[in-house]
């Protein structure tokens, strides 16, 4: 006498009952849509593949933090990030040219050698200058100093290839605080120059003249640490895409300031 395992019945039967088939799939994998939506106020950029770049070709980096941060156009915010200017320039071959600190966000000229070195540099300079605000606008305040996200979103980079695009990309980086109107701000409205920015390393500046670097700052003034550009198109090749650029020039405003405004000071 065969005596069949218990459950035997059981699993035959299951086995000649059709199975019913997968009409839905279940969570996970990939699929449009998917993934953490974007946070604050703004969308960010969209997680796109970066597309490829050449080391002859700057790039204009925009970085935007969140708002706990709070106004970046503070001393304490601007050494933090000149600690990661400096943090960065012992990279080889990712080059922070010109930058500026505007309220809510940083922007930047950089040249890399190539994409994987474009996003390297900017992960160290995110995670340097991330380190160093978290500490600055900690310090003075109870309770333990102030750690996690600053930078919420993929920063924006669009790649420079033209002269004319450069020079928009020189001119709308240093010259942003007048975008912004910042200008209009004591004590701000007495500087020729955003202190907040790379402006006094610019030596391209129309007012000079015969006499590179005519404006400093205070004795006690350290400026940010850039490189001088290696790429054509940041060195010289900006002057082919319009006139010399004027400090009183007001990006995407199509218009200059009055000599007579007091702004000009």
């Amino acid at each position: 006498m065969t005596v069949n395992k218990p459950g035997a019945d059981r699993s035959a039967k299951r086995r000649s009952e059709p199975e019913q088939l997968v009409l839905f799939k279940k969570r996970g994998g990939k699929r449009r849509g998917a993934g953490r939506p974007p946070k604050g106020k703004r969308s960010g950029s969209p997680h796109k593949e970066r597309p490829f770049l050449h080391e002859r070709y700057p790039v204009h980096v925009v970085l935007r933090v969140i708002g706990a941060v709070g106004n970046l156009r503070r001393r304490c915010v601007y050494q933090a990030i000149r600690e990661a200017t400096l943090t960065t320039a012992r990279r080889e071959n990712f080059r922070i040219v010109h930058l500026s600190i505007q309220r809510n966000h940083v922007h930047l000229l950089v040249e890399a050698d190539d994409k994987k070195a474009l996003a390297s540099g900017m992960q160290g300079f995110q995670i340097s200058a991330a380190k160093h605000l978290n500490a600055a606008i900690s310090k003075g305040k109870p309770g333990p100093r102030r750690r996690g996200i600053v930078f919420p979103d993929r920063y924006h980079a669009e790649i420079i290839t033209s002269p004319r695009q450069a020079r928009h990309a020189l001119n709308y980086v240093l010259s942003n605080w007048r975008k912004h109107k910042e200008d209009r701000k004591a004590p701000m409205s007495s500087w020729k120059i955003d202190w907040f920015s790379s402006a006094v390393m610019f030596p391209g500046w129309a007012e000079y003249g015969e006499e590179a670097f005519l404006w400093r700052g205070r004795e006690t003034y350290e400026p940010l640490l850039v490189y001088q550009p290696k790429t054509w198109l940041l060195r010289v090749g900006w002057m082919r895409g319009g006139p010399p650029i004027s400090y009183r020039e007001v990006p995407s405003a199509k218009q200059v300031i009055d000599e007579g405004d007091d702004r000009t000071k």
